[in-house]
Order: structure tokens, then sequence, then C-alpha cells
């Protein structure tokens, strides 16, 4: 049962920020103006140094003693951050290049073109700007570029772009080579969890995977704007390609203070989504996470959704419920919180909300 969402404001041309850019405006149009406790700090004093790397070749084909001390930083990533970069994760550097271009060509196109795919009402695929609910409500700076890929039966064919030439191939196997790359890392995911390695993937079903470029121009009053408005991720795995030469723009909320993620060269920023909150009963959590833009360097990110089908009931597993932590979140249809998720703005982690026991 894929979800079937509420329709959101459709954006006029006015609000595509790529076009606003071209007019060179020395005033942020009011839309995109942030109120000030929302706005980013001019200086963020903490460093992302300490965000936790992974080293996936190590996972896979260390000696005993390499792979439990890369189990054990994993733990400590998903406990203690819910965020964490991998290296060597052995998915073909061409591929990241690859997927980079035809990203970075397709936002280039004329507006005309890229009209033609636009984010149909009702869902988070296509061209435009998402979680746009009401007239009043701010956007943000950037542009995007959504296609859902697994299962088949919520691709929406005419939405896959013609131009730039070998945009759907490249995509097609970035995303196979990603999906390998999820599955492998929620079997060690498991494994820190003492429990056995497949948990998830039996759980999860057909896993529904979704892709989303992001484009965020430069601002000329950074200072007033985001990039990305502050949330969560429904997904179980996000993963995050931040391309080479863009802005720093990625900020986790670590400890109530906005922490910038200094990009690794070729690695994939990786973070833990509402649905293993769930499923682990908040001792791995979801992090807020936002995005900020710079004066005069953009910046180009490429998104990828791992969760479970639609079809799929979830809830807090029972190894993960006892009388020192008892059950925070109830049994509910992922199909479900899926649609509750797209239907709503993003606001921290208020969507989780959907999941919690009252008490």
């Amino acid at each position: 049962m894929a979800p079937v969402p509420l329709s959101p404001i459709k954006v006029g041309h006015i609000d595509d920020v790529q076009e606003l850019r071209k007019e060179k405006p020395t005033t942020i149009p009011e839309r995109f103006v942030r109120n000030r406790a929302e706005r980013p700090e001019p200086m963020v004093l903490s460093s992302s140094r300490d965000i936790p790397v992974i080293n996936f070749s190590k996972l896979i084909k260390g000696n005993k003693d390499e792979q439990y001390d890369e189990v054990s930083k994993l733990r400590t990533a998903c406990e203690d951050w819910g965020f964490f970069q991998v290296v060597n994760h052995e998915i073909d550097l061409s591929l990241l290049e690859g997927i980079e271009k035809v990203a970075k060509d397709f936002f280039m196109l004329p507006l005309e073109e890229k009209k033609k795919y636009p984010m149909l009402p009702g869902t988070v695929q296509g061209y435009g700007q998402a979680f746009v609910f009401s007239e009043d409500q701010k956007l943000d700076w950037c542009n995007m570029f959504a296609l859902g890929l697994e299962p088949h039966s919520i691709r929406i064919p005419k939405l896959w772009p013609k131009k730039p030439a070998g945009l759907s191939e490249t995509v097609e196997v970035y995303s196979r080579e990603i999906r390998k790359l999820c599955e492998s890392l929620l079997k060690y995911i498991a494994m820190t969890l003492d429990l056995k390695g497949d948990v998830f993937e039996e759980m999860f079903g057909t896993a529904v995977q979704a892709v989303r470029m992001n484009y965020y121009p430069p601002c000329p009053r950074p200072d007033l704007v985001l990039g990305l408005s502050p949330h969560s991720d429904g997904s179980a795995l996000t993963v995050l390609q931040q391309v080479k030469g863009g802005s720093v723009g990625l900020q986790i909320l670590k400890d109530n203070t906005w922490v910038p993620v200094q990009p690794i060269p070729n690695a994939l920023v990786i973070n833990i989504g509402d649905t293993i909150e769930v499923l682990t009963n908040g001792r791995y959590k979801s992090v807020e996470h936002r995005a900020v833009t710079h004066r005069e360097i953009d910046r180009l990110s490429i998104v990828t959704f791992y969760a479970p089908s639609y079809e799929v009931e979830l809830g807090p597993m029972p190894e993960m419920v006892d009388e020192n932590n008892p059950c925070k979140y109830r049994r509910y249809n992922h199909g479900e919180y899926s649609k509750h998720y797209v239907t709503n703005k993003l606001q921290g982690k208020k969507t989780l909300e959907f999941a919690k026991i009252q008490t």
C-alpha cells in the first residue's frame, strides 16, 4: 500500500531559487526569510572532528580484531551521534562522479525543461519544493529533484528525465550500489545490538528506496535563510553524498548545538532514521539535521532513503524492551507513517510523535 498524501501548495516560478539567483536580488523575498530563532548562527563553535568515521572495508574484510574495532565504533556512532561517515565503501569512484555530473547537469537545464517533471501534487517525486502545504510557510533556499526507485510500483515513469543524457541509467546503477551498502550496514548495525545479522532484512520485506538531489545556489544573505529546514528522516537509513567543491552545508544537532559535517573526500554520510529509532525503542535515535547556504559557493547533494516496505507493521523489537527501558512507541503500519511524514512540513522530530506512546 503506497501512501497517498495530501496535495502540497504549488510554488510559483518566483520561488525557484535558481531563477531568483539569476536576477541577482539585493534583498531576499520575504517567503524565504526565517524568523530570528530559526536563522543560522554566524559562527558555529563546535567542530565535526568527532563525528565517527567507519572503515567499511575493515568491517567486511578485516581480521577479527579490525572487525571488532569497527563494530565498536559503529555502535558508538549509532548511540551517541546517529550520524557517521563511511570510507572505503567499495562503490566505484567513477560512479560517484557520474551521479554528481548528471545531477548538476539536470539542475543547470533551462527552467522550461525542468518544469516537464513537476513535483506532482500528493507526492515527493519530481522537480520543485517538497513539504510545502501553506501559502505563508517559509521556503527553503533549495531546488529538489526526487525519484522513487524501489519497488518499481512506486516509480512514476514520466518523471524520469530524458535530459541530460544518461541520467536515468546512472541513477539505476548508482542506486543498486547504494542499496547493497544499506543492506550491509544494517547487518552490522544488527550486530551492534547483539541481534542476528539478517533481522532487518527479514523484517523490512522489499525495502523502499528513493533518491533526492538537492541544489543550493549561492545566497546573498545566507544569515537569513535555510537551505533545508531542520528535520529527522522517516527512513531506516539515509545515505548522503556531498559533492566535491561545494560549500559545507550539512549541520546536525548535537547537545543543542548545530555541528557542521565537514566532507571527507569520497566518503558517504550515513544517518539513522526514525524507523531505527522505533525498532530499537530509542536506543539509537534519529537526529535533527539541516542545511545552510553560502554567499558565493553553491552546493549539491545526493540523498538516498532506505526504508521498510509500506506493507510492514513496525514497533519496538522485543529485545529492546525491558523493565529499565519500557516500550516508548506503538505498533503501526509503515505505509501509514510514510503518508504522515510526507503530508507534514519539516519540523524537527515532530513527525515521530505519530509513533510515540503518549504518557
